[in-house]
């Protein structure tokens, strides 16, 4: 089964629980975005908790450094899944590890800036991530770099669950779900809709169609 994830990249809470109210019925995950615990810090991940229940919360904390203190902060604010980058120390992304298993919470490697999705994977997938992320970028997106590129040598090669994330909309989900991701992770094809659920729904229905081809 293929999660949909709605990455919540906005500024504040309200606007937040607002969007979030509009597309839970539609979506798996609900992400409180990078940007938006930088703004309104990680209480905004204990109020998605509280208010979508049923939900499973991710933190994209994007971790660098001070691995098991982010993830902890994370988790005790009721996130179910924190993300660290693949780009991190080593260090990073094992005290990240450990501080998810204690606590019998999910990580996400993010490879967010790596150059070699395929090598970077390689060197951390004895850590058994619960997931690695393809994440191409927003400031990739611009130069007109997408998420699928690649992907066939990805799965071919890393043989773990994977997310997908990058600007990703209803027409390229045809492109994606043959290799077989876990979770797709749409942004601002939601959040920037007219009417988010819409556009939530177009996505659960562009899945849901695939299936039945």
């Amino acid at each position: 089964m293929v999660l949909i994830q709605a990455a919540l990249d906005l500024l504040s809470i309200d606007r937040t629980l607002k969007v979030a109210s509009m597309i839970s019925n539609h979506v798996d995950i609900l992400e409180a975005g990078t940007p938006l615990i930088k703004s309104e810090g990680i209480r905004v991940v204990e109020t998605l908790q509280k208010n979508f229940q049923g939900k499973v919360i991710f933190a994209d904390m994007k971790i660098m450094d001070a691995g098991a203190l982010e993830a902890r902060m994370a988790f005790e604010a009721g996130a179910e899944m924190v993300s660290v980058c693949a780009q991190a120390s080593m260090e990073t992304v094992i005290e990240v590890t450990k501080e998810a298993r204690r606590w019998n919470k999910r990580v996400v490697v993010d490879l967010i800036g790596a150059d070699d999705w395929i090598l970077k994977a390689k060197e951390l997938k004895h850590l058994s991530p619960d997931y690695f992320c393809i994440h191409t970028a927003l400031d990739e997106q611009i130069k007109g770099k997408r998420p699928f590129e690649g992907l066939e040598g990805f799965v071919r090669e890393i043989h773990l669950p994977y997310c997908i994330a990058g600007g990703i909309k209803p027409s390229d989900i045809p492109a994606i779900m043959p290799y077989g991701p876990s979770i797709i992770i749409v942004g601002g094809y939601i959040t920037k809709a007219e009417d988010p659920g819409d556009a939530a729904k177009a996505i659960k229905e562009a899945i849901e169609g695939w299936r039945r081809i």
